[in-house]
């Protein structure tokens, strides 16, 4: 199953994710960083298992990625 790897202490809260794929990530009101929807944490790192109708939408989230952040591993 693929899945998304994402750093969210990097995270610089400029949108390209959920731009990208937003039935997947949102912007946390708490402190502007984007979150994960669906992801579970480990040491900082957060991961989300995803259908393959997702692949695409994320790949684009993780190209757009200032920040370089996110990974779609199929």
């Amino acid at each position: 199953m693929p899945r998304i790897i994402f750093h969210r202490i990097k995270c610089i809260g400029c949108n390209a994710c959920v731009e990208a794929a937003p039935e997947r990530w949102r912007v946390s009101t708490k402190d502007g960083r984007c979150n994960l929807i669906g992801s579970s944490e480990k040491k900082g790192i957060y991961t989300a298992k995803i259908h393959d109708m997702e692949v695409e939408q994320n790949q684009v989230a993780a190209k757009n990625c200032p920040a370089k952040i996110i990974q779609v591993h199929e």
